[in-house]
């Protein structure tokens, strides 16, 4: 996840999608039907987690769901994790070792794998930093921003979101609540569209807060912005192809589809998944508004290459995939409003990358390519349809 005044800022953090750890955790469980006094007896916990689990496996958990494993932002967790159709994490970052060596990360927002498949691309959005790590060694290296410090001179970041690692080796990055979108190569602002603190929506001139800027394959992006609830397509040049006002109410991460549509999230409560053209119309929409399928502030949705929609639903700490055709989760990685650090646990997960695997199950790194080619769905659409 767009002109007019620039988005109310929580005084708690900075962040544009307004994390807020601890109340939304406890109205997430309540919402769930949780009792709050069981968190102080493990043993219903783990009987909670082991019916959700067994419900979520039952009606829906299919191997063909997941072509490939996810590489999943664990944000409030500060870290990084690679899982596979089974729930075995293949990779992550920090272990214990990196942490005795001071190797950390702080409120990653996003983790994109760069050309080659040696690195990984995160933006710490809260530190208003972008790091680079070694997924072999993992080395951990600083790329822009200084940490801590929000600001708008040359080297700052003002929250900094999806940060792009691009194949000629530069990052393209939505600098959030400085209303801009940067391309950065070695230590140094080399392309930039929006003008820095001007915040209003009459691009390419000026933008409102941005929280999406998507590379496309023609060297175009795709830009959300907020409040207004603004996508933008611009070409490589920069130059505005459209603008229109997304059906949602907080625009998230807009992604390419073929024909020019767009799949987007909408981070609120309840949230939902869209697929619009480029007048802003609706073409489809999953937005339940109760039970196991309601999302809580959803960031992130990505079509997969077998038609299946991944999406991180921040707020209820898991990561999902869902069957457009049947608008039913068929994949689910952590336990719904339960955040933690153990097996098949998350801590508001707030972005994602699709890796490929081998016949073997390894991960192969080098085959994840930004931008993507635009991945059709495997639905119909029509304007509307709900």
């Amino acid at each position: 996840m767009t002109g007019g005044r620039p988005p109310r800022r929580n005084p708690r953090s900075a962040r544009i999608k307004l994390r807020r750890f601890g109340l939304i955790a406890i109205v997430t469980m309540m919402v769930s039907g949780l009792s709050y006094l069981a968190l102080d007896r493990p043993k219903e916990v783990r009987a909670t987690i082991r019916a959700v689990r067994r419900s979520v496996h039952h009606h829906s958990v299919r191997a063909e769901a997941l072509p490939g494993a996810l590489l999943i932002a664990d944000r409030g967790n500060n870290r990084m994790l690679l899982v596979d159709a089974a729930h075995r994490i293949l990779w992550s970052f920090p272990n214990a070792r990196d942490l005795r060596a001071g190797k950390a990360l702080h409120f990653n927002d996003d983790s994109f794998v760069a050309s080659g498949g040696t690195a990984i691309v995160a933006n710490e959005e809260e530190s208003h930093t972008i790091v680079r790590i070694g997924i072999a060694r993992h080395t951990l290296t600083h790329l822009y921003g200084v940490p801590g410090a929000r600001g708008h001179s040359p080297g700052h970041l003002n929250t900094p979101d999806d940060a792009y690692p691009l194949p000629n080796g530069e990052i393209v990055v939505a600098d959030a609540y400085n209303c801009r979108i940067l391309w950065i190569r070695s230590h140094r602002i080399v392309r930039q569209i929006g003008t820095t603190g001007v915040c209003s929506h009459h691009p390419p001139a000026t933008l409102g807060a941005v929280n999406g800027d998507t590379p496309l394959v023609d060297g175009g992006l795709l830009v959300s912005e907020i409040p207004g609830h603004h996508v933008d397509r611009f070409t490589a040049s920069g130059r505005l192809l459209w603008s229109a006002v997304a059906p949602v109410s907080y625009p998230s991460d807009p992604q390419p589809l073929p024909n020019g549509h767009v799949l987007l999230a909408d981070y609120t409560r309840p949230g939902a998944v869209v697929i619009m053209d480029r007048f802003g119309h609706t073409l489809w929409r999953y937005a339940p508004s109760s039970g196991p399928g309601e999302l809580d502030h959803p960031s992130l949705a990505a079509m997969l290459p077998n038609g299946f929609i991944a999406i991180n639903d921040d707020f209820r700490d898991r990561v999902v995939i869902l069957d457009p055709a049947t608008k039913r989760i068929v994949w689910q990685y952590g336990v719904s409003g339960l955040p933690g650090t153990g097996p098949d646990r998350l801590n508001t997960p707030d972005g994602m990358d699709l890796v490929p695997l081998s016949r073997g199950g390894r991960p192969e790194w080098a085959r994840v390519h930004h931008p993507a080619a635009p991945i059709a769905p495997t639905i119909g659409m029509s304007p509307a349809s709900q």
